[in-house]
């Protein structure tokens, strides 16, 4: 190498407004991507491993990773399926309910869902007999989307799709993406896809992770390559206008352990701001996500977790306690890895979906079993990784209360059930 040749990498810049990133969130270290299932035939081969480091825009407080593989690559075939979650169908179902009521849809409306993934929440429209359509850029998940009923494009969506598809005749008078916009890394195009598809008076809403939420309870873990943006009603906000769209309302969901759904519309659009946009707006401010100090413990939190959860498992292990987990989501891989915990103190994971059972998690290479399979296992301790699922996945799993086993979740802070 010359020595006019610098080896400094360039920082990363900012998705939303360019501006160069150097303030730190949480740096997770090395991790492979979190739903990249290794299949029983690649077990002897090795795996990609990216950075995995969370920063903060300081100019328009975006919490972001950087890029280091492409859409494409993460979702053209995945491995991630709505339908597998009772609590979640049930979220959804409530979910079309709910706005089928308030914007008055029926048999001549058009509901168009971006990330509609298996038709896990088109499908209860098209039971209310209202006119669907799924946007879904991985084919293996779309044709059970298909194979529902629900009649899905595979596309990558953005500015590009919707005027194809507005063309086609698909304007929407209800659009919805729930837990997409933070997997997007051109978060720009993606928003701008919806003012050119939803009609001049319709109602779009997304749902994601508050990021509040995540800097409140030290959820780490929802931090994984898939998700390119972690996000809170200001930032989201600020980018909606810069498509010509405004936030007109917003509900608090406890799910992924704090979701905000938030509705937009036009700019010239009717639909009135409600005071449950100047609340959350107060609360993210108070909760400092518009400061540096504000993401200050967050990173000192995660090393805390990483040690409570190496000393219990360590214990476990010592004292002839067998650990299997439940729940092979994304979430789970980015704790897994992070803490380097492998099959030595975490034996299986069990899920429920069988696209994931018989393979290994990326990166920890713990087997991936079915449930049945758990229980004859007989297991004594139950590491929940989904937390966000806990009472579900502890009423499907009460057997193994019956010869003294219980339950462990390790976010925001060590629990044992």
């Amino acid at each position: 190498m010359s020595s006019g040749q610098s080896t400094v990498a360039a920082r990363p810049c900012c998705r939303a407004c360019g501006t160069e990133l150097s303030r730190t969130v949480a740096d997770l270290g090395l991790s492979p991507l979190a739903n990249a299932y290794v299949p029983p035939e690649r077990a002897r081969r090795g795996e990609a491993f990216y950075p995995l480091h969370a920063y903060v825009c300081e100019a328009c407080w975006l919490v972001q990773l950087e890029a280091f593989e492409t859409p494409e690559a993460i979702f053209s075939d995945y491995a991630y399926f709505s339908g597998f979650s009772s609590g979640w169908l049930r979220h959804a179902e409530r979910y079309v309910a709910a706005m089928t009521e308030r914007f008055r849809l029926e048999r001549d409306s058009k509901v168009v869902e971006v990330a509609s993934n298996d038709g896990y929440l088109l499908q209860y429209f098209v039971a209310r007999g209202v006119p669907v359509l799924g946007v879904e850029p991985a084919a293996n998940v779309a044709a059970v989307a298909c194979e529902r009923g629900v009649p899905s494009e595979v596309a990558f969506f953005g500015r590009v799709t919707a005027e194809r598809l507005k063309a086609e005749g698909h304007a929407a008078d209800l659009m919805a993406a729930n837990n997409v916009l933070a997997h997007v890394p051109d978060i720009l195009d993606f928003v701008a896809g919806f003012a050119v598809l939803l009609k001049p008076d319709g109602a779009g809403t997304f749902e994601f992770p508050h990021l509040l939420r995540m800097i409140e309870h030290k959820q780490f873990d929802t931090i994984y390559h898939e998700h390119f943006s972690y996000l809170s009603l200001g930032v989201v906000s600020g980018i909606l206008e810069r498509s010509g769209l405004r936030v007109f309302d917003v509900e608090e969901l406890p799910t992924h352990g704090g979701s905000l759904r938030v509705f937009f519309c036009h700019q010239a659009s009717a639909h009135a701001r409600t005071p449950a946009v100047e609340q959350i707006l107060a609360s993210e401010q108070a909760g400092g996500l518009f400061a540096a100090e504000g993401y200050a413990r967050f990173a000192a939190d995660v090393v805390s977790i990483k040690c409570a959860a190496l000393e219990f498992l360590i214990q476990e292990r010592r004292a002839g306690r067998r650990v299997v987990g439940y729940g092979a989501a994304a979430k789970g891989n980015t704790f897994l890895n992070y803490c380097g915990i492998g099959p030595e103190l975490v034996e299986a994971v069990a899920d429920r979906s069988p696209h994931k059972q018989g393979t290994l998690l990326p990166g920890s290479r713990i087997p991936v079993i079915a449930p049945e399979a758990l229980l004859e296992m007989r297991p004594d301790t139950v590491l929940i990784l989904p937390w966000n699922l806990k009472a579900e996945i502890m009423a499907e799993m009460s057997a193994i209360r019956g010869w003294g086993g219980r339950f462990v979740t390790m976010i925001p802070e060590l629990a044992v059930d």
